[in-house]
């Protein structure tokens, strides 16, 4: 396809409307510019000797707070005490995020371009700007011998976990992102969206066919408990998952299953954990929630690093696809920790969003530098062929 032709064909795409969907409706601007009483969580900090890591990483768990700017960052420093887990990742740098078509990103071109180390058009999922579909990391994960896993606290199929599995030209394909779940060896996925898999347009049943090919479905994390084999999807609501003051702690106990189910294989792992509706506390222009989903990622970066720091062949990245809101601290207390926040959109905005890493080749991470090079960097340092 030539250059012009290309680009007429993003243009076309990037104007292509998205489906209505109740998997839509968080992003209702309500305004909510105070956070007071977030419930709190216990930090470990890691000391210099704990953090000294050698070698080229075995496993990668790459975490991506869906919306997470520097300010949502801070916000959960003051409202946690001073501290997050996050804090003890010291390696730190900058992500531009913008997609071959537009300035601002959305999740599709921003989740492909890390699941894939390409730039494309808006709305896309592991596809190409002339939608040819790429490989993602999780997919080179699996071919190069690695246990695989994704967990999210959106459905399964939205756009972010979505990049990493799919490849379809629209992200509101939800029911074609869920068929490419009969299409990988993926070893663990935990998230909601029984909907897609269950009432489709074309009546099949995704759990029925994924149980013939050897997998175990499950509704709940308690009902796997005693169970650490692959092949096992974990599906805990028929859509979104409730929001974090509602859903207890589901995403910190999500990381902690898909460690324990991947950790055994003896050729290391790739698993990606999204922390999904950081992002729509930014769509809504509600700080309250915006922090409630912080804190509740940052529970989730702590078994992260707790298993790195034990198993010493670990790297741990956690970063954004994009900032939601155009979010600032305007005001806060650390000792009570309130948190005061402002809007400048309902929308997400074009600013970087920070990248921080732990583990070995942790250090490759520092700078600035395009979305596509997580992608990169991680397929070198883990010698992905």
């Amino acid at each position: 396809m030539n250059k012009s032709r290309l680009w007429i064909f993003i243009a076309a795409a990037a104007a292509t409307p998205i489906v209505g969907h109740a998997q839509e409706n968080y992003k209702d601007v309500r305004t909510v510019n105070e956070c007071k009483d977030a419930e709190r969580h216990t930090v470990r900090t890691y000391t210099a000797g704990e953090t000294a890591f050698d070698g080229r990483p075995r496993n990668v768990i790459l975490m991506i707070g869906d919306g997470m700017g520097v300010s949502q960052v801070f916000s959960g420093i003051t409202a946690n005490g001073g501290m997050l887990n996050l804090c003890n990742m010291k390696h730190i740098g900058f992500s531009k995020t913008q997609s071959a078509s537009n300035y601002v990103t959305d999740s599709a071109a921003g989740g492909t371009a890390i699941s894939c180390g390409t730039k494309t058009y808006n709305g896309a999922i592991g596809m190409g700007p002339d939608t040819t579909a790429i490989p993602t990391i999780l997919e080179i994960s699996d071919k190069n011998g690695k246990a695989t896993g994704l967990v999210a606290t959106s459905t399964i199929v939205h756009a972010t976990p979505g990049s990493f599995i799919g490849h379809v030209k629209n992200r509101s394909d939800y029911e074609g992102i869920a068929l490419s779940f009969l299409d990988t060896d993926i070893d663990v996925f935990i998230g909601g969206g029984k909907h897609f898999f269950t009432d489709r347009a074309d009546k099949r049943n995704l759990f029925d066919e994924l149980e013939r090919k050897g997998y175990r479905i499950y509704e709940s994390i308690d009902a796997a408990r005693g169970d650490d084999r692959p092949h096992m999807g974990i599906i805990t609501a028929w859509e979104h998952m409730a929001k974090a003051s509602e859903r207890g702690n589901i995403l910190e106990e999500a990381t902690q299953k898909a460690i324990d189910v991947l950790k055994a294989d003896k050729n290391g792992f790739f698993m990606m954990v999204e922390g999904s509706q950081i992002d729509w506390g930014g769509h809504h222009n509600d700080t309250e929630l915006l922090v409630g989903e912080i804190l509740d990622f940052d529970k989730a970066i702590g078994k992260a690093l707790e298993f790195a720091v034990a198993d010493r062949n670990t790297l741990v990245v956690v970063t954004a696809d994009h900032e939601t809101g155009g979010f600032a601290n305007v005001g806060g207390d650390k000792e009570s920790g309130l948190v005061k926040g402002g809007f400048c959109t309902g929308n997400h905005t074009a600013t970087m969003v920070p990248v921080f890493a732990f583990g070995p080749g942790a250090e490759q991470f520092q700078g600035i530098y395009e979305n596509t090079e997580i992608f990169n960097k991680i397929k070198e340092l883990c010698g992905l062929k």
